[in-house]
């Protein structure tokens, strides 16, 4: 069973910056992923276990950056210009499959507790 611990959430305001991490129990492909109250949950970005592949949902594409350190273990997410529907717990999830970057959450075996981020002034 993988684990996937994530940290970082908090208030921002509109137009502002906030990056969100998570630590897997080792180096697997990931994505991240948010839940609005009432809405589905939706694929945000993902990554590869190599980190030569990612992938943006269109929403946030040019405003949020994934990255990671496969030395810690660490995946992150970099959100800048946040708007008000960015407001969602936001979930880490990992993969055995190296090679997976999808934004499809069936395509992942393990989630974290998730974090929630709020963006309001």
């Amino acid at each position: 069973q993988l684990h996937v611990v994530e940290s970082g959430g908090g208030l921002v305001q509109p137009g502002g910056s906030l990056r969100i991490s998570c630590v897997a129990s080792g180096v697997y492909a990931s994505g991240w992923f948010r839940q609005a109250p009432g809405k589905e949950r939706e694929g945000v970005s993902c990554i590869t276990k190599s980190g030569h592949t990612t992938h943006y949902a269109d929403s946030v594409r040019g405003r949020f950056t994934i990255s990671r350190d496969n030395v810690t273990n660490a995946i992150h997410l970099l959100m800048n210009k946040l708007k008000p529907e960015d407001t969602a717990v936001y979930y880490c999830a990992a993969s055995a499959n190296d090679n997976i970057c999808s934004l499809s959450p069936k395509n992942f075996d393990s989630w974290g507790q998730g974090t929630q981020v709020t963006v309001s002034s």
